[in-house]
């Protein structure tokens, strides 16, 4: 298991340095000029020097990688052109919001999505088991920014129940912070629970049909305790894995949502920096947004570990 968590470690680390260097190549190497494109086709050639000078771009390119990377490993992103603060500042204020919005709605999600998975699973081809995957079907279908208005229509504009946009902060508690959250976090889980619930489906019905299950039936194990106690265990590895991927969107892709709902996250800051041409805020959002990626995936792959037994016998091979 030491082994198998170190040889993780070590490929999380190339992981994330290749992740950086492909970055640093695609956004400051290829043709074009980084200082240009902020500025604009008409900037003064002297105000343009200023900017490559102030950017690193008059040094050569591996020298700015190395100046880059160093940065990084100690929190130093760059300034905000547009901003003019601190890009890692910016980055610490809008994930107090995408942070809790996306675990929030892997939280929804996975609530609804395996126990639906698991009806589904167990009345196969009855009237629940149809009616449930008909659902998620269309929730599959459905837009999370169209889900987003209809939540907003009916629930805010209607009802009065929640904020239909902004979002008031932590400092005020974490109630108001968290109802501001709620609508936002509806719409991403609910497309997201559809996947996992056909997912989970899926992954269950190949379990019960597995010699094991008919073993532990034989022997007197009640239908609802082996689906539950063999059955849903032994399924959970494609689930994860999904869950995983899932929680990567959800902090990566919630651009649309947070600019539905006016949510100063991530995403939002996303767009606003991309709009704005602010690329040094760019380059350290899709390093940070990638990074995230990988390390979901490593803690899926410990997550691997502790759940197959197998897979902790073998040492975590």
């Amino acid at each position: 298991m030491i082994r198998y968590l170190g040889s993780r470690l070590l490929t999380l680390a190339l992981t994330l340095f290749a992740a950086a260097v492909l970055v640093f190549l695609v956004l400051d190497v290829l043709p074009g000029d980084p200082a240009a494109l902020i500025l604009g086709v008409n900037a003064r050639p002297d105000t343009l020097a200023a900017l490559h000078h102030a950017m690193g771009l008059d040094r050569p390119a591996i020298v700015r990688l190395f100046a880059w990377l160093g940065a990084m490993l100690v929190g130093d992103f760059g300034e905000s052109f547009t901003y003019h603060v601190p890009v890692a500042g910016l980055i610490v204020d809008r994930i107090g919001v995408s942070l809790p919005l996306a675990l929030l709605a892997i939280a929804v999600s996975t609530a609804i999505a395996i126990p639906t998975g698991v009806f589904a699973a167990a009345n196969r081809g009855r009237v629940g088991d149809t009616l449930t995957m008909a659902a998620a079907q269309v929730g599959v279908a459905v837009p999370n920014f169209w889900l987003g208005l209809l939540l907003i229509l009916l629930f805010s504009v209607k009802l009065a129940w929640f904020p239909a946009s902004g979002f008031p902060g932590w400092g005020g508690g974490v109630w108001p912070g968290a109802r501001a959250l709620i609508l936002p976090a509806l719409a991403l889980a609910l497309p997201q629970g559809a996947i996992l619930a056909r997912i989970t489906r899926a992954s269950m019905l190949e379990t019960l049909a597995e010699n094991y299950m008919r073993t532990a039936l034989a022997k007197g194990l009640s239908p609802g305790r082996a689906l539950w106690r063999h059955a849903l265990p032994n399924a959970l590895i494609p689930v994860v894995t999904i869950l995983g991927l899932q929680f990567s969107f959800l902090l990566a892709g919630t651009i649309i949502i947070e600019n539905v709902f006016t949510l100063p996250g991530l995403g939002r800051l996303v767009f606003q920096a991309i709009a704005g041409r602010d690329l040094i805020v760019v380059q350290a959002l899709v390093v940070l947004l990638a990074g995230s990626v990988i390390v979901v995936n490593f803690f899926v792959d410990i997550a691997y570990v502790l759940i197959d037994p197998r897979l902790r016998a073998q040492g975590g091979h």
